[in-house]
């Protein structure tokens, strides 16, 4: 059976980096929540758009939070996973908003406005792999830049 691996901080950036979607986790009045969403890795944050009125935009600011993606192979028993740690915060600064926008402002899947634009600081971050080591494969951001692209010609 394949043993589980720590991930140093850039196999787990270059990981966080290559994912277009994961899930967040956050607890609210009503108990623990997980929301899935797409993403991107801007300037050390992950970040997120969502409803100001949603779970995460009514009771994510400001609180602590865990981001996870991952990829698996059932069929291998292979995979990895990537968890980012840290307080969710609202990016109002324009300065910022447009840093993210220039850079790759993540695309939202789901119907309806999401004018809220969130990060959580990759302060904490930790990941595993199971199973056999990765071929070699595009740098740190090169998969976002490819995303990127390929969201703008289908525009």
């Amino acid at each position: 059976m394949p043993q589980a691996r720590p991930l140093s901080r850039s196999e787990c950036h270059a990981l966080l980096s290559s994912g277009v979607a994961g899930r967040l986790a956050l607890s609210a009045p009503d108990g623990p929540h997980i929301v899935p969403l797409n993403y991107s890795v801007v300037d050390g944050a992950v970040v997120v758009r969502t409803s100001p009125y949603s779970v995460l935009g009514t009771h994510g600011r400001d609180a602590l939070v865990a981001f996870e993606t991952d990829s698996f192979d059932p069929d291998r028993r292979e995979g990895w996973s990537v968890v980012v740690r840290g307080r969710a915060e609202v990016v109002r600064d324009r300065g910022q908003l447009d840093a993210i926008r220039h850079h790759w402002e993540p695309q939202p899947w789901a119907s309806g406005a999401r004018s809220l634009v969130m990060r959580i600081r990759l302060d904490e971050l930790t990941g595993r792999r199971l199973g056999r080591e990765p071929e070699p494969g595009p740098r740190v951001g090169e998969d976002q830049a490819a995303r990127r692209d390929d969201v703008a010609r289908s525009a």
